[in-house]
Formats: C-alpha cells, sequence, structure tokens
C-alpha cells in the first residue's frame, strides 16, 4: 500500500473517531436534557415557596470532615414553614465514612438572641442560619452546609431514586394524622406511603420512633442512590430534586460526596439520636413540652460520633433506645 493511500486511511478512522465522539456528546446532552426536564414535570408546580432566609454562614470544613444540616421542612397553604426534622449529615472525605445525627425537635435549648425553645423554633424564627446557630451554642458543632427539602416533594424523590419502593417492616396499623393507613408486615413503600411512615408519630414511642424510622430510611434510601439505576436516572433525579431542595452546597462538593460514596458503596451509614439514651427527662415549660437534657453527656457523645478513633470504627455499634 503507498504512504498517500496510507494517509488517507489513517484520516478516514480519525474522521471516524472525531464523528462517533461528537455524535456520542450530542446524544448525552439530548438524554440529558430530555431527562432532566422529565424531572422538572414530575416535580410539578408545587414546589418549595420562595422564603428569604438570612445569609448562612457556616464555618468552611477543615481537614476534610464535612456537615450539612438537613432540614425537613412542612409549608401548608400560606402557613409559615416548619422544620419538622432536623439531621446532622457527616461526611469524611478521607475515609469516604457517611454519618447520620438526628437531633429530635422538643430538645429544650438555648436560641441565640431568642432565650429558651424548644429546638425546632429556631427555624421558624430565623431560618437554616439561626439552626446552625443554636447547634453551635449548644452542642459546640460546627456546620458547613445547609440542605433544605419539602415534604411535598419526598414522595417524588423517593419513586425517582427506589422505583420499586423501600422496603421496611410495619410493625402495627399506621394511620393516624398521615392521611392513609399502612398495615402490619414487610412491604415494599412507594414514595407516598414512605412519608406517611417516617411522619407518623401516634404510638407509646411518639417522636422517639419517627426518629427511628427516619434514620432507617435514610440509611435505605443512601443505598439506592448510589446504585447503578440511579447513575442512569441522575438528570431525571436533578430535575424532580430542584424545585424541591433549597441548599448552599457548591457543585464540586456534591461532586466529590457522590464519588466518595460510590466509591465505598458497601459501608454502612452509621446514626446516632440526640439526646442519647438515659441522658434527659420529660418536663413542661411555658412552650410546652419539653426535652430537658444533660448538655455535657451529649455533646461528648457527638463528638466521638464525628470523630471516632480507628478502633471505634472497628467496633462501633450506636444505641438509639428512647
Amino acid at each position: 500500500m503507498k504512504r498517500s493511500e496510507r494517509r488517507k486511511k489513517k484520516r478516514r478512522g480519525l474522521r471516524f473517531v472525531q464523528f462517533t465522539i461528537v455524535s456520542l456528546l450530542i446524544i448525552g446532552v439530548a438524554y440529558w436534557v430530555i431527562q432532566y426536564n422529565h424531572g422538572l414535570s414530575i416535580a410539578g408546580k408545587n414546589a418549595m415557596k420562595d422564603e428569604v432566609f438570612d445569609p448562612f454562614e457556616g464555618a468552611e470544613p477543615v481537614f476534610g470532615e464535612i456537615n450539612v444540616l438537613l432540614l425537613g421542612s412542612d409549608a401548608r397553604g400560606d402557613e409559615k414553614a416548619r422544620a419538622d426534622t432536623l439531621m446532622i449529615a457527616h461526611y469524611n472525605q478521607t475515609t469516604n465514612d457517611v454519618r447520620l445525627v438526628s437531633i429530635m425537635r422538643d430538645i429544650y435549648v438555648d436560641i441565640p438572641g431568642h432565650g429558651k425553645q424548644k429546638m425546632n423554633a429556631a427555624f421558624a424564627i430565623g431560618g437554616p442560619e439561626l439552626v446552625r446557630k443554636t447547634i453551635k451554642e449548644n452542642f459546640d458543632i460546627d456546620v458547613h452546609y445547609y440542605a433544605m427539602v419539602d415534604f411535598a416533594g419526598f414522595s417524588k424523590i423517593v419513586d425517582v431514586i427506589a422505583p420499586d419502593g423501600i422496603e421496611v417492616d410495619i410493625p402495627y396499623t399506621m394511620s393516624h394524622g398521615i392521611y392513609m393507613t399502612l398495615h402490619p408486615g414487610k412491604q415494599a413503600l412507594n414514595g407516598e406511603q414512605l412519608l406517611g411512615y417516617v411522619r407518623f408519630r401516634h404510638d407509646r414511642l411518639s417522636d422517639f420512633g419517627r426518629v427511628e424510622r427516619q434514620q432507617e430510611v435514610m440509611t435505605k434510601l443512601k443505598d439506592q442512590a448510589i446504585s447503578f439505576h440511579t447513575f442512569v436516572n441522575l438528570p431525571k433525579l436533578l430535575g424532580v430534586v430542584e424545585p424541591y431542595i433549597e441548599t448552599n452546597v457548591d457543585k464540586m462538593t456534591l461532586l466529590s460526596i457522590g464519588k466518595g460514596m460510590l466509591l465505598n458503596k458497601n459501608a454502612t451509614m452509621e446514626t446516632l439520636r440526640i439526646p442519647v439514651a438515659n441522658s434527659y427527662v420529660d418536663k413542661r415549660e411555658s412552650v410546652g413540652e419539653v426535652l430537658s437534657i444533660d448538655f455535657e453527656k451529649n455533646k461528648q457523645a457527638l463528638k466521638e460520633f464525628l470523630s471516632p478513633t480507628e478502633e471505634d470504627n472497628n467496633s462501633e455499634t450506636v444505641e438509639n433506645q428512647p
């Protein structure tokens, strides 16, 4: 074969490769746009209200340890949104370790500038930033970012992440206050049913049972979220999520966390509830029934949970008993 013919054949091969790459990019972009718009259509118009909050002034993360304040917001009609769920998600960029702390809403705390109140009053008074300040004031924990999820979109988000539902074992009939009836037994719940499951609190454990169910569901959703199915449906998920989530987590941090979780997808997610067992008493104050807690004991528990030693990582068990 002549040299000129070999050069022509090589150029044709390069053009074919270039054409294939460009075609794949176009198909990829088209797929992303179509799926994203599909997600937006699933989300619908009843998304989170635009509320103006004070700027969130979380400190910069240090040593690759990130704390994200997770708020479950419930806005009904023209009412002001309430934070019915309050969690801290901790992510270690070195170990890819994920930990979840639930802070019960009835803890009697000092809210900076507003005196003694229930924990969930901080959000109603001053939004995510006042919640951050309250956590720092009472528990000496720095929160770096926040993510607020409207309950109205929770069911739709779940249905994209877990189209076959999330399996739970319901111990008894649940109906009061959740606008549905969930029957006992092991079953896969869709998004709407799962929302009822995590919100139910009319049993002997009251809010303690609800927090336990919320942690159970968050752990199972984390496992689903890092599956191949979710990766393929990521554009649609982002479209569904966008109208229902308000956050200051930047895209690079989100990508870093997502990459780390994919690399460590077999790891379990440890959970903790504040107050820990045997560290509180029920009291009645001017604001109603509250949890009066031993702050020193709970601060120590938080510190040990969020910054475990290697020995703790190998043998840790976290008790969430009332």
